[in-house]
């Protein structure tokens, strides 16, 4: 099978390109570094020319309100239209778990816009959520810093490897589309406070972790249900500690 990864050498996508050749598929990289720019859509049409898959796992270069709604919004309707005309079969993005309860939130706003687009569109697809990356931790609690503080709600959540993502999307790739979404989470549940104030003491990090129920996630409040999946959900087996042996504390800086 032939499947083209957009964001192939991105987090994601650099191991999604590992797992699907490491099962025999001819995974081809589509990125700006190797021609193809999905908001010109520049390179899609000739990137596309014989595949029976698209992956989308691409991230805008800017998460300024109006600058990720662009991206998600044009780059979308690119890559679907390229893939419509190339005779796709099957298109896989990947987005995040509790999107639309993100709404105030600029990047999950345009979340949503992509995968109404998609769920718009003539192509057969399958959108894969998934829950907050364990290295994306530190940036969660930059995000949240203000003054030299972290302010987090003690918001539940069930954050996952990104190991543990790349292969839910090469299995989705793989299998007849979904014609809609699956959620995957890791198998550990934590409160958002509690967990970045874990991992910044685990790397030496010293700044203070304020419980506040009414600080905002990127931009949007956060409930008891918020960031949670489906009881449907996949859940992965990689545990944070395990992660955290592994890869060393340093990481998700």
């Amino acid at each position: 099978m032939q499947i083209v990864v957009i964001g192939g050498t991105g987090l994601i996508g650099a191991k999604v390109v590992r797992r699907l050749t490491g099962h025999g598929h001819t995974a081809i990289v589509a990125s700006p570094s190797s021609g193809v720019n999905t908001l010109t859509g520049d390179g899609l049409a000739a990137a596309l020319d014989g595949a029976d898959v698209v992956v989308d796992v691409s991230n805008a270069p800017s998460f300024a309100d109006q600058a990720v709604l662009e991206f998600f919004r044009t780059s979308t309707a690119n890559i679907l239209a390229a893939a419509a005309a190339a005779g796709v079969g099957h298109l896989v993005a990947l987005s995040v778990v509790g999107a639309q309860r993100l709404a105030e939130s600029g990047y999950f706003r345009a979340k949503i816009v992509q995968e109404e687009l998609i769920g718009a569109g003539e192509l057969a697809y399958s959108i894969v959520q998934a829950t907050q990356f364990f290295e994306f931790v530190g940036a969660i609690a930059d995000a949240a810093t203000v003054d030299g503080t972290v302010r987090l709600a003690p918001a539940p959540f069930q954050p996952i490897a990104a190991a543990d993502v790349a292969a839910a999307v090469g299995v989705t790739a793989a299998s007849v589309p979904v014609l809609g979404t699956v959620e995957v989470a890791g198998p550990q549940r934590f409160r958002l406070d509690e967990l970045v104030r874990q991992h910044l003491a685990g790397r030496g990090d010293p700044r203070l972790v304020v419980t506040d129920p009414q600080a905002r996630y990127f931009g949007a409040p956060l409930d008891e249900h918020t960031l949670i999946p489906r009881p449907d959900a996949l859940f992965a087996r990689t545990r944070f500690e395990d992660w955290q042996a592994v890869t060393g504390t340093t990481v998700g800086r």
